[in-house]
């Protein structure tokens, strides 16, 4: 059924309304309902595929410290280099020379300080996001029944204490501006740390929030040539790699035990995933920052067609082949295809999925093998 305009507007205004409330404090509790479970049966390799994968996140381990912390960074320089080249970034620039649109005033000097903001308010949000991550893997390590999974799910833990570590450094040390954590990502953290059930854990962090996030990553690397960054960045998309792979080989057992009902339930907490996630890349704080009409801003950012908004699309890239590989895109009624197709993202259902490429981005290894 199509969506009215009237459900349009209401979708809008409920959007606008929707800010973060305590981006001043500096704790929040969330309750989690899951069963911490104990498993006896200690028998290793009865997952063949997330053995080796433990394996390789065994050798993969790398330094934060090691990294090249001495690198001399223009954060104007290297933020307009990423606008410049990212889609969204290309999209604000022709609005400044749209009569009527709320940045046709922009000249240099504005758009210096929009591509300093954004560039902070990305880097935060990847950090707040690892956070994130970290929270919900060693909640996995608690509840997932397998010991080849709670083993896998350790070194993950390591991995997320690692990116939230380097994101938070480079932030401090190199970008003048940083922001509180998006309301829109924190409510679908919330969620997933909230839910008592594994496997919603593993859906919304390893598929939905890992998946968008190497594509953001992978974006960001491609569009800088800040050495320290895109170094940075090569290490988190290998880690980042493996722990999509492993939501992928996880799920994709579990779900076909799962009856209709069960399953219609996933398809829809993927969809809301999906939907706050291009959300959370609307940049209402850094609209409300630099002074812009947000209601205008993003009204002009949401009406872009789906086949025109190719930054939305590219960073779905990893999450529509990995929910195809799952089954949710057409089980039952084909619901969550329908979504995605509304989206503008089916596009990318055939292209290849996590964990089949994983292996190809580990750039810890490349660099080893190198040296």
């Amino acid at each position: 059924m199509a969506i009215s305009d009237t459900q349009r507007q209401e979708e809008f205004e409920q959007l606008l309304a929707t800010t973060n409330t305590d981006a001043d404090e500096t704790v929040r509790i969330v309750e989690d309902h899951a069963d911490a479970i104990f498993t006896w049966d200690y028998a290793k390799g009865k997952r063949p595929r997330l053995e080796t994968l433990y394996e390789k996140a065994k050798t993969s381990q790398w330094n934060g410290s090691d990294l090249a912390w001495d690198t001399d960074v223009d954060p104007e320089r290297t933020s307009r280099e990423v606008n410049a080249n990212d889609a969204r970034g290309r999209f604000v620039a022709e609005l400044m020379g749209a009569p009527g649109s709320p940045v046709a005033h922009w000249g240099d000097a504005e758009w210096g300080r929009y591509s300093v903001e954004s560039f902070g308010w990305r880097l935060a949000q990847f950090m707040h996001g690892e956070q994130g991550a970290l929270l919900a893997t060693a909640k996995i390590v608690e509840t997932v029944p397998w010991i080849d999974a709670k083993y896998y799910a350790s070194t993950q833990v390591m991995d997320e204490a690692r990116h939230v570590e380097v994101f938070a450094r480079y932030l401090d040390e190199k970008v003048p501006t940083t922001y509180p954590v998006n309301h829109h990502l924190q409510s679908l953290l919330d969620d997933i740390i909230n839910d008592s059930r594994w496997d919603m854990t593993y859906l919304g962090m390893q598929i939905m929030v890992e998946g968008l996030a190497l594509a953001a990553f992978g974006s960001m690397h491609k569009n800088t040539n800040e050495p320290l960054l895109k170094n940075l960045l090569r290490y988190v998309m290998s880690d980042e790699a493996r722990h999509v792979a492993f939501g992928v080989l996880s799920l994709q057992e579990y779900y076909q035990q799962l009856d209709a009902t069960e399953i219609r339930e996933r398809q829809e907490f993927a969809f809301e995933a999906a939907v706050r996630m291009r959300d959370r890349f609307l940049q209402q704080e850094v609209w409300d920052r630099l002074g812009v009409d947000v209601r205008a801003m993003m009204g002009l950012l949401l009406s872009q067609r789906p086949e025109e908004n190719v930054f939305q699309q590219l960073l779905f890239s990893k999450i529509v082949p990995n929910c195809k590989k799952l089954g949710l895109l057409d089980a039952g009624d084909g619901w969550l295809r329908t979504k995605f197709t509304e989206m503008g993202i089916i596009e990318y259902e055939d292209w290849v999925t996590t964990d089949d490429e994983y292996g190809a981005l580990d750039e810890v290894e490349r660099d080893r093998a190198a040296g």
